[in-house]
């Protein structure tokens, strides 16, 4: 009966740390997209993902939360807010994703040529510093250097839907501006920036070229696995890690329970 007890107690063992490595499997096959409303001539929109509505109203430069969605291809469609049903969307493309990354999406370009770029976002920083890229969203603005003023240019010479790599910088603040590539005129002021640390921005100039603005997105250093759907954001059904459980844990869970019993009921046997 000893020997029973003690193989029991060793199968027990076995399978709880396999349902562990399979949930954590699981955790690292979601991904997580924000999607950014960068055309300057759209209207209001409702935006889908996998027939799911996630987000509506959104309006010029304005972004979603980070929203969990499944490695793979994941559909994305936007519609003039409010029009689902009634006229085909402004935009209906797929977005290819890779397991615990995160990604920005940017609906781009004029209304009548609305496209999206995708952003693949570094969510780690060195401690104490902070990370900051920039992307030229802007549709008729001609290239641009973003640096400091009367210093050193930090992102050179970027088009129309271009995007720097990631620099490190000090957290601090800085006087920053956006000039033409030829670094012969400002076209916008940025004084008084200020970069945390510990911080990853993305920072994307957007509008038309008379109204040129910057968009900053800010995010912490946490790699996306950790990140949880944000509480208000709508659900969107497409497999959050809070909510599923697959068929192998079902399995190693009624193992689990099963071999308890056994377990206690060999252990009633043995104090008798």
């Amino acid at each position: 009966m000893k020997k029973i007890f003690l193989t029991l107690i060793a199968l027990l063992i076995t399978l709880l740390p396999l349902a562990a490595v399979q949930s954590h499997a699981e955790m690292q096959m979601e991904s997580l997209i924000r999607i950014v409303h960068a055309s300057p001539d759209a209207s209001a929109v409702d935006i889908y993902i996998n027939d799911e509505q996630v987000v509506s109203g959104i309006v010029f430069a304005d972004a979603t939360d980070y929203l969990s969605v499944p490695e793979g291809s994941n559909s994305v469609e936007i519609y003039e807010a409010g029009t689902k049903g009634e006229k085909d969307p402004l935009i209906s493309a797929s977005v290819n994703v890779q397991g615990g990354m995160a990604y920005t999406v940017v609906a781009a370009n004029t209304l009548q040529q609305l496209e999206l770029e995708v952003l693949k976002d570094d969510m780690e920083v060195a401690n104490g510093k902070a990370k900051i890229r920039v992307s030229h969203f802007s549709p008729d603005a001609p290239a641009v250097n973003v640096g400091l003023q009367g210093g050193d240019v930090l992102f050179n010479n970027l088009a129309f839907k271009q995007t720097s790599d990631y620099k490190e910088l000090e957290p601090n603040i800085y006087d920053l501006a956006i000039a033409t590539a030829d670094g012969q005129q400002q076209i916008l002021d940025l004084s008084d920036t200020e970069l945390a640390g510990n911080t990853i921005y993305n920072v994307l100039a957007i509008n038309t070229a008379d109204n040129l603005e910057v968009l900053m997105l800010e995010d912490q250093s946490v790699m996306p696995p950790e990140i949880t759907m944000p509480s208000e954001m709508p659900k969107t059904g497409m497999g959050g890690t809070a909510s599923t459980y697959s068929f192998e844990n079902l399995i190693y869970a009624s193992a689990g329970a099963v071999i308890l019993v056994f377990i206690a009921l060999a252990f009633r046997r043995y104090r008798a």
